[in-house]
């Protein structure tokens, strides 16, 4: 049955029920009509980035929003298909903080017989005042399928990337709750940071593949961003997100991801940073690339 024609109870039970990440952080679809989708997520601790501020971490908005945009392409579809998202970019228009749930609309604007174009916008408690604005795009009839993995060894040009034999917690104790939800390890080996986001089955966006949600690899390269840029800067501000997007080039397995960063331009306001995201096949295969924007602020709230 094709989404245009279902009931919210029954677009609840089949995109977000069976959906263990969206499951897990409680996604409610609010709203369809044709091309259009409108989602909330429920305010919970989990979802802060910068307690001592108040401030939401941005990860959770991203989870939210490709979900919605997802969403808005299915009612656009008179037949079902699989959809992957290619590219999306996350424009951050005011703070976000806690005790105020989070709320997605968002239109499939166009459609092409391979792409589908959306676009959308976030709010808490006042729908004429988004706190975010989405841009994505996504590939339509995607394989539904992975091809079968070749048992036996490697060939010695495909050997599997060494992952660093160690980690440690992120910043030396300094609590960051999304950070904690996602389980966000760092190297501790004296080389450039490198980031680890463990594999749980809640973070799974795609059950039949199986795959990672997109959402939640852009909120953990952003994470790696915002986390490299704090090391890199050593405490004196903090960078707060302006812009970040992100290109989806293979499907995150149901496996550990790692992030490397590098700072591209690091100014007196502003720091702009690239995010390469990868899993077993080592740095050479990237899962995504991302960019963001940094705004630089005074350290103390």
């Amino acid at each position: 049955m094709p989404i245009q024609t279902a009931s919210l109870e029954d677009i609840q039970r089949r995109f977000v029920a069976h959906t263990p990440q969206m499951a897990d952080i409680g996604l409610t679809v609010t709203a369809t009509s044709a091309g259009r989708a409108a989602m909330r997520l429920p305010d919970r601790p989990d979802w802060l980035g910068d307690p001592a501020r108040a401030l939401l971490h941005p990860g959770p908005l991203i989870v939210l929003a490709d979900s919605c945009c997802g969403l808005a392409v299915g009612t656009a579809l008179t037949q079902r298909q699989p959809i992957a998202t290619l590219d999306l970019r996350m424009d951050y228009l005011r703070r976000a903080g806690p005790g105020h749930d989070l709320h997605c609309e968002t239109q499939c604007y166009r459609m092409t017989p391979n792409v589908a174009f959306v676009r959308g916008d976030i709010w808490q408690s006042a729908r004429d005042q988004p706190v975010a604005t989405v841009q994505a795009a996504f590939m339509l009839a995607t394989p539904a399928r992975r091809q079968a993995v070749p048992s036996g060894p490697l060939p010695l040009d495909a050997a599997a990337w060494e992952a660093p034999p160690a980690d440690a917690p992120v910043l030396g104790g300094v609590e960051i709750p999304y950070a904690s939800y996602l389980g966000i390890r760092q190297s501790d080996d004296g080389a450039t940071p490198l980031y680890r986001l463990p594999f749980q089955p809640k973070l799974v966006g795609n059950p039949q593949l199986p795959a990672l949600h997109g959402g939640v690899v852009a909120g953990f390269a952003e994470s790696a961003a915002t986390l490299h840029l704090i090391h890199a800067i050593g405490g004196a501000k903090f960078p707060k997100c302006i812009d970040f997007s992100i290109d989806y080039l293979r499907s995150g397995r149901p496996e550990d991801t790692y992030a490397s960063c590098e700072i591209v331009r690091l100014g007196a306001r502003v720091a702009l940073v690239q995010v390469r995201c990868w899993q077993s096949k080592g740095p050479e295969q990237p899962i995504t690339v991302a960019r963001g924007n940094f705004l630089l602020t005074e350290a103390n709230p």
